[in-house]
């Protein structure tokens, strides 16, 4: 069957849009290459995440009929694309949300219907109390937000839209997306294999201090250099095997970053296990906060770019593109004497405000006045970058 056909029977139902894929003339001129953004800051719910959860919950419907009841926890992102898929769908659905959430995703969550129980302090806590929930009625399903194969399969309807959308005959050089729990990534790599780019390199970014999925990839055998016994675990870091998909996975005691949409404590262990398989490799990259905040500066208001407004989580998957140094060794030059083709997932969400870009502007004025470069782990080595490249 072809990649066409398996996206015609898969997703002609879909809820969510297909989103541009745009040439970036600015960072293209920038890297001397051909950058392309997929543009899933424009789903519903402002985040790739209506991809794959609308998919969980369309799926839901079917197997247990209109009176299904989703539940879901989450710090923002993945209950707003719950949320919206559940008013298309006319679901009832109950948003769990520790304390801190700001009152503007409470009000979106509101708006589109949801039932919205605030429960601890954590993400863990909330989580507890949604699985009480789901325990206690029989007809609640829990909404995974990001650890489960029909969520990575409406993830992966990017990487066929992507395909149509590139010039015609066209194969990425690599394609870049942040990184959490590996949602993302995993409906990534599925996408690639369906559509014979299971050996098209995929960059995966995150934050220090929120970096479950590089620590994971280091305590396995796979694509850092040496032996995995003998790399340190960080302290704070507990890691533990998973028998079914044969990996051992990280999982953090504290997030430390600001990237809060990238902070889940442990990631997918059958995600883990795909990336040390794929043909093509995970180059795994962790960056500072203060990267990514000068990269959602970039992005949104230097003359020359694209002005639009990204979260922290978002502007990883952006932040090596403003750093020509640092990205050639990510996407080293092309075998052909075509320039390179690159694919950038600019996968959205809401938790961002014109407020944090002034906060973002003081804490990257006062890096830079302190002089340095920035440290970027990439694949077990340490690299640096300069701030004001």
């Amino acid at each position: 069957m072809s990649s066409l056909n398996q996206e015609e029977n898969l997703y002609r139902e879909k809820l969510w849009l297909e989103t541009p894929l745009i040439r970036s003339i600015h960072i293209s001129s920038l890297l001397q290459c051909n950058v392309y953004l997929k543009l899933d800051t424009l789903q519903p719910a402002q985040s790739f995440k209506y991809r794959g959860i609308s998919h969980f919950a369309q799926h839901a419907k079917r197997t247990h009929g209109p009176d299904v009841h989703l539940v879901i926890a989450s710090g923002g992102n993945a209950g707003l694309a719950a949320a919206c898929a559940a008013n298309v769908l006319k679901l009832r659905c109950t948003v769990y949300l520790p304390h801190g959430v700001n009152q503007s995703t409470i009000d979106f969550l509101r708006k589109e219907g949801a039932e919205v129980i605030i429960e601890g302090n954590y993400y863990l806590q909330a989580l507890q109390g949604a699985r009480k929930a789901v325990e206690a009625e029989p007809n609640a399903v829990m909404v995974p937000a990001y650890d489960d194969p029909v969520v990575w399969e409406g993830h992966a309807s990017m990487v066929h839209e992507i395909k149509r959308q590139l010039p015609e005959g066209t194969k990425p050089d690599a394609i870049f997306c942040s990184v959490g729990g590996g949602g993302l990534a995993g409906g990534i790599m599925d996408g690639c294999k369906a559509v014979g780019w299971d050996d098209v390199p995929l960059v995966t970014v995150e934050t220090h201090g929120s970096n479950c999925f590089y620590q994971s990839l280091s305590l396995n055998d796979g694509p850092f250099a040496g032996d995995v016994a003998s790399r340190a675990v960080p302290e704070g870091t507990r890691p533990e095997h998973c028998s079914e998909h044969k990996v051992t996975v990280a999982h953090l005691a504290t997030l430390k970053s600001k990237a809060t949409s990238l902070g889940a404590s442990s990631p997918s262990a059958a995600v883990v296990r795909k990336a040390l398989d794929r043909k093509g490799g995970v180059r795994s990259v962790c960056i500072p906060d203060e990267m990514a905040m000068q990269a959602v500066l970039n992005f949104a208001g230097r003359c020359l770019d694209h002005k639009t407004l990204v979260e922290l989580a978002c502007s990883a998957t952006i932040a090596p593109a403003y750093k020509p140094s640092l990205f050639s060794k990510l996407v080293p030059e092309s075998q052909s004497n075509k320039p390179a083709t690159v694919v950038l997932v600019v996968c959205g969400g809401f938790k961002v405000s014109l407020d944090d870009l002034e906060d973002y502007r003081r804490i990257v004025a006062a890096d830079l006045a302190a002089g340095g470069d920035w440290e970027v782990a990439y694949n077990g080595e340490t690299l640096t970058t300069a701030k004001a490249e």
